[in-house]
């Protein structure tokens, strides 16, 4: 049996994902910018050794060429299913303020990838702003929240502080509540009035590059 790495499973499933959703295969610059990587060389060469151990085929020369091999998941290895997202919307992550959710499409992927399997209370807000960026999420991602989980210290939150949205990490300090900022240039916010937690972060689809 062919042995894959967990960061080698979770790009064979992108491209499948890919294929399903858009007909075609991501580029390797696509694939770099979902996982993260700093340069579209660290996804080249996980392409490479995927391609080397009979899972990826491609065409030389052609773009957008790679096909996962038939029959790869086996009898005893499904294909991952696509679930879909609904986006809600943007959330500031920056200062709070005004927002309001309204659905603007959704958006598809194969469980594998997205790491959870999302339920009803699932759904993705566009983040706007740097204030997170040390919890490596950046301006144009998307956050996965699921809605009625109770946050635990260090969880990051979509929450509405004194009227106004943010994505923020959820803290107790002395038994209180407060938001803090994963970027020095950011104030942490403490509640005035009132502090509701919408949903907590449990994925992040990576804004495409």
């Amino acid at each position: 049996m062919v042995e894959l790495t967990k960061r080698q499973r979770q790009i064979l499933g992108f491209i499948r994902g890919k294929q399903a959703t858009e007909g075609q295969a991501p580029s390797i610059r696509e694939v770099a910018a979902h996982f993260g990587f700093s340069s579209p060389n660290a996804a080249a060469a996980h392409i490479r050794a995927l391609i080397a151990k009979g899972t990826l085929s491609h065409l030389p020369g052609r773009a957008r060429s790679l096909q996962v091999v038939d029959g790869f998941w086996g009898r005893n290895r499904p294909r991952p299913p696509v679930v879909t997202i609904p986006i809600y919307g943007s959330i500031p992550a920056g200062v709070p303020a005004d927002a309001a959710q309204e659905e603007e499409g959704c958006v598809l992927m194969d469980i594998q990838t997205l790491g959870i399997k999302p339920s009803a209370r699932t759904f993705g807000l566009r983040v706007r702003g740097d204030s997170m960026i040390g919890k490596h999420i950046m301006d144009g991602d998307i956050a996965v929240i699921e809605h009625g989980v109770q946050p635990r210290g260090g969880d990051v939150v979509a929450a509405l502080i004194d009227g106004q949205v943010t994505l923020k990490t959820f803290l107790l300090q002395r038994g209180k509540p407060c938001l803090r900022a994963e970027n020095p240039r950011y104030p942490n916010l403490i509640p005035q009035e009132e502090l509701q937690i919408q949903g907590v972060l449990v994925a992040l689809i990576r804004k495409r590059k």
